[in-house]
C-alpha cells in the first residue's frame, strides 16, 4: 500500500508519505541513494528497449507490492523490498519497520499516471536507467495510531518522481529500485 518513505519524506519514507501523504509515493520520493557500480559484464540485454521494458516492469511490481502493505502484517512488506535495492531498501526497511512499530495504518492505493524512462548513466546500452514517473496518491491515507492522518495536508495529489531502477542480483528480474526522488520538469504530471 505504502512505500514508507517514498510517500512520507526521505527516499523510502518520502515516497510512502507522498504516496501517502503521498502514502507510498513518499517512500519513492523521498531518498537520494548512491548507486551500486554496475558489472558491465553481467549486462542481461540486447538493446535498450528491452532494458527499459525491464525498469518498468519493475517498478510497476514495486507500486503493486506497496499497494499490498498491510503495515499490521510485516510478512506483506516482503514483496516492496524483493523490488528495491541499496539505500532505497534500507530506508523501505526501516520506514516500514518504524511504522509497524507505532501502529500505523495506511489505506488507499497508488495509480500509475505516467512511466517514461531514460538513460541514467549516459551509455549506450544501460546499466541504471531513469524513470520519470507520475504516481496519482490522491487515494492514499497514512493514519498514525490515534488514527489521525499524517499526511502533509498540502500534499499533491501527483507526486512527480525520479526513479533510478540499477541491475540487482536479489530481485526477481534482475532490476531493483535504488533511488527515489522528487522530480521537476518534463513530463508534467499536471
Amino acid at each position: 500500500m505504502v512505500s514508507v518513505r517514498s510517500r512520507f519524506g526521505s527516499a523510502v519514507h518520502r515516497g510512502l508519505l507522498c504516496a501517502a501523504g503521498a502514502v507510498f509515493t513518499v517512500a519513492l520520493v523521498a531518498g537520494c541513494t548512491p548507486q551500486p557500480e554496475p558489472d558491465a559484464s553481467q549486462q542481461p540485454f540486447a538493446t535498450e528497449e528491452e532494458a527499459f521494458a525491464a525498469a518498468e516492469e519493475t517498478y510497476r511490481n514495486y507500486v503493486d507490492a506497496l499497494n499490498d502493505v498491510d503495515l499490521s502484517d510485516p510478512e506483506t512488506f516482503e514483496p516492496v523490498y524483493e523490488w528495491t535495492t541499496g539505500d532505497a531498501n534500507a530506508e523501505a526497511r526501516e520506514s516500514f519497520s518504524q511504522w509497524h512499530a507505532d501502529g500505523w495504518a495506511v489505506t488507499g492505493a497508488s495509480v500509475i499516471e505516467l512511466v517514461e524512462p531514460r538513460l541514467a548513466d549516459g551509455s549506450d546500452l544501460p546499466n541504471a536507467i531513469e524513470l520519470a514517473v507520475c504516481l496519482d496518491v490522491s487515494d492514499v491515507l497514512l493514519v498514525d495510531d490515534a488514527g489521525q492522518s499524517v499526511v502533509a495536508p498540502d500534499r499533491p495529489d501527483i507526486q512527480s518522481m525520479s526513479v533510478t531502477i540499477v541491475p540487482a542480483t536479489s530481485a526477481p528480474n534482475g532490476w531493483g529500485i535504488s533511488e527515489f526522488e522528487g522530480r521537476e520538469g518534463a513530463p508534467d504530471c499536471g
